[in-house]
């Protein structure tokens, strides 16, 4: 994502008929949000002195939050990027059979890092959601509701990257590296799935007035 345009220049940006910034790029930018949220959270945490045994912890997790959603908005300029080779490639003359021969190189290669950026959010989702859980049992319990939104936030991250690893590696000529990528990529994807969707079962129990 482009940190120095501002929210409409992005939106107005994602809604044309370019086709960067997209899913990819979003599903970063899921990241990052859910990171700021997390921040906020512990900043609402820290300096209350009913929540002063873990002070110290929600400051460390905050400067872990941040390093992260620093790194979800460099695999958002990523996401363009491998996207942009992609098209780049496909670009290339095809007349001869040198030619095309090298251009499908080129596509193949193309695509492997275009899988793998979205891998990369995968994964760090996975990071993250641990420092969230911690946030929303000990932080300040007037904005576990944040919390919630920041595992939700991970959960589309996650699910939003997994699908452009998917729709990559079913472009590659290489099944076998792409079934095995795939796989991997899977396995991160279902352990942020499903430990997103424990958190957010407690989240609401928490916040369930009504019974």
């Amino acid at each position: 994502m482009n940190t120095s345009a501002t929210i409409k220049n992005y939106l107005d940006e994602l809604s044309s008929n370019s086709p960067t910034p997209g899913g990819g790029n979003v599903s970063a930018f899921c990241g990052a949000l859910a990171c700021s949220l997390g921040m906020m959270v512990c900043n609402l945490t820290i300096g209350k002195k009913k929540y002063a045994e873990v002070e110290n912890e929600m400051k460390e997790i905050s400067i872990r939050l941040e390093s992260n959603k620093n790194d979800f908005l460099t695999l958002a300029d990523e996401d363009n990027k491998a996207f942009e080779q992609v098209i780049e490639a496909f670009r290339l003359p095809k007349e001869t059979e040198e030619e095309k021969k090298l251009r499908n190189t080129r596509i193949e290669t193309a695509t492997i890092q275009a899988a793998a950026v979205p891998s990369k959010v995968i994964e760090t989702c996975r990071l993250v959601i641990p420092f969230i859980k911690t946030i929303a049992y000990k932080g300040n319990q007037n904005s576990v509701s944040d919390a919630g939104v920041a595992v939700a936030l991970l959960k589309t991250a996650s699910e939003g990257a997994y699908l452009n690893v998917m729709i990559n590696c079913s472009s590659l000529s290489n099944k076998t590296y792409a079934a095995e990528f795939l796989k991997k990529s899977e396995i991160t994807f279902n352990e942020v799935k499903m430990e997103a969707e424990g958190v957010l079962v407690q989240i609401k129990k928490t916040l369930q007035v009504f019974k």
